[in-house]
């Protein structure tokens, strides 16, 4: 009998301690769901950012809502002090190519369709597009030249400060401009050479280098387009956005050459710093959209929509300046 008191107790104590420890898993359940839906309660400070998302562009995008809620409000602080900024230190229009010149070597299709759409809604022109996109390529060609080759970084730097120090030279002389060989003479690398030696002063290492047999065109290319002032884009535009790509390639040569060409073209440290920004937050989105994979149609249709929105709202601010001159 005394066994049997002994096992009852045993028994009891255990159902005890088993109903106790459901409880415990019950309260501990419930108080983690409790956290959670907490959690996801948005913060005043997100429900405060979306609501102005709404208000600046008269909708809230797909991908702001795929956004972590402590994460957006400075997201979109950011996007609207630079890339949405009307007073920055590059123009609307500037800005947007260089996000289309960043987007196209990514590559990434939806910033692709964004930024050559809210280009041309700045008034981007078919040939502006397809320079900037030219030197995202070209300078996606010369950072795997040059990484390839695996060209002295700092023989790079010496050769391309010798080359600005010389063409400041010049300039302050009021020395005219050397006279570039005619591209019909130019048949040899050797011809190449001596045309860099007599617009530069020096033969730079990223020609010398450079695989013989394609010099020529390669030489052609840089010379024509990027040096030429009579293109679509202003020459210190087209630094801006080779310097771009050249930061979140990322490509240390490309940066440096970029960085000391756009100085010498007459951008400013504002300037320099908010085309290296644009590059980043690029990259930012592209993550974000490649990662979410946002139905393209749809968000086609978004960005269309957005473009619209940002014409309207272009056309009443004209109509209020012109209001007010009248008045």
């Amino acid at each position: 009998m005394k066994t049997k008191s002994q096992l009852i107790l045993i028994l009891t104590t255990f159902l005890s301690c088993t109903a106790f420890a459901q409880v415990e898993r019950t309260t501990a359940a419930a108080t983690e769901e409790k956290t959670k839906k907490e959690m996801m309660k948005p913060s005043v400070a997100y429900t405060a950012t979306m609501d102005d998302i709404k208000s600046s562009l008269g909708m809230v995008p797909t991908m702001f809502k795929h956004y972590p809620q402590e994460a957006l409000p400075g997201a979109w602080e950011e996007m609207k002090s630079v890339q949405m900024n009307p007073n920055s230190a590059i123009s609307g229009k500037y800005k947007e190519l260089i996000g289309l010149a960043v987007s196209a070597q990514i590559p990434c299709k939806y910033c692709v369709y964004f930024h050559k759409k809210m280009a041309m809604t700045q008034g981007a022109s078919e040939r502006e597009i397809n320079e900037a996109i030219a030197v995202a390529a070209s300078t996606r060609k010369w950072s795997t030249v040059l990484y390839g080759n695996q060209i002295s970084l700092d023989t790079l730097k010496k050769d391309v400060n010798q080359m600005i120090s010389n063409a400041k030279a010049m300039a302050q002389k009021n020395t005219p401009a050397p006279m570039a060989m005619p591209a019909a003479e130019m048949m040899t690398a050797d011809a190449v050479l001596k045309d860099s030696q007599n617009l530069f002063g020096l033969t730079p290492v990223f020609l010398t280098e450079y695989h013989k047999p394609s010099v020529v065109g390669a030489w052609k290319e840089l010379r024509d387009f990027f040096n030429n002032p009579n293109t679509a884009l202003p020459v210190k535009v087209k630094d801006l956005v080779s310097l771009a790509v050249s930061a979140q390639v990322p490509c240390e040569y490309c940066t440096h050459f970029d960085t000391e060409f756009a100085k010498f073209d007459g951008a400013s440290s504002d300037e320099i710093k908010e085309a290296v920004i644009m590059a980043a937050m690029v990259r930012n989105w592209s993550t974000v959209l490649n990662g979410v994979a946002p139905d393209e149609k749809q968000f086609r249709r978004e960005v269309d929509q957005l473009a619209s929105n940002f014409k309207k709202k272009m056309n009443s601010m004209k109509m209020g300046g012109q209001a007010s001159v009248t008045h």
